[in-house]
């Protein structure tokens, strides 16, 4: 019989293996019914729908390997780099699905001030590590021509075989967004990487790494109290706050 494996769970939602199939529980079921939405619509390799129920969907495999995993040296060559590089430039050129998606607006700001100053004040993080960021984040708040964006691009959803993309996983947050909040998130702890996933992104993409290096800011500020508060590290080893250190040399 096989085990039941718990891939991620929060407050939010769990994922469930058990054998070749895994089980996606939302509570929110307009966030699975979006996923739907996207993967349908996505132009590159994603999951098998198996079934839907209104607060699961089951997911088939996918054959190969994930991308990597933070706080990990990636085992992917520079070809698998490069060949995710060129799925999401198709992803990013695919027509603009009707949801909003990742970009940093006047909102984001708000929350991302709200956010520097908690830190400090909670003693999570130090004043001149959080004031450094915040200075290397504003480069996000540009203008930008929206994309079909993944919104969620982690490196461990992406699985390769060899130097061929074999699927993406998790769509819930795909919209119309920032395309370098994608690239970001991709190579987020994997600063050595980026040059590879250009590589296959393409010329005459608009890549931007200012931004990228932006986003790699951005993110890690907003997102370190709600991993430690919700069971997962931020302080281990090639994770956010070592993201944010490496912006101070």
């Amino acid at each position: 019989m096989d085990e039941v494996q718990v891939v991620v769970a929060h407050s939010e939602r769990v994922t469930l293996r058990v054998g070749d199939v895994f089980l996606k529980v939302d509570g929110d079921p307009a966030r699975l019914d979006a996923e739907a939405e996207a993967m349908a619509a996505a132009p590159i390799p994603t999951a098998p729908i198996l079934w839907r129920q209104p607060s699961v969907i089951a997911l088939g495999a996918l054959p190969g390997e994930a991308l990597g995993r933070l706080g990990e040296p990636s085992p992917a060559s520079a070809a698998a780099w490069a060949a995710a590089g060129a799925a999401v430039r198709t992803l990013h050129d695919a027509p603009l699905p009707t949801r909003p998606g990742r970009r940093a607006d006047s909102a984001v700001r708000a929350e991302l001030e709200a956010e520097c100053e908690l830190l400090v004040a909670n003693g999570m993080l130090p004043a001149d590590l959080v004031a450094r960021n915040r200075e290397v984040a504003e480069a996000a708040f540009r203008s930008f021509t929206p994309a079909f964006t993944h919104g969620d691009l982690q490196i461990t959803h992406i699985f390769t075989d060899g130097d061929r993309v074999t699927g993406v996983l998790d769509w819930s947050e795909a919209g119309q967004g920032d395309p370098m909040f994608d690239l970001a998130t991709l190579t987020l702890g994997h600063e050595d990487r980026l040059a590879d996933l250009l590589a296959g992104y393409g010329s005459g993409s608009g890549a931007d790494p200012a931004a990228v290096r932006a986003w790699w800011s951005l993110r890690s500020l907003l997102n370190v109290r709600w991993l430690a508060e919700h069971g997962f590290d931020p302080y281990a080893p090639g994770c956010e706050v070592d993201v944010l250190k490496a912006r101070m040399s």
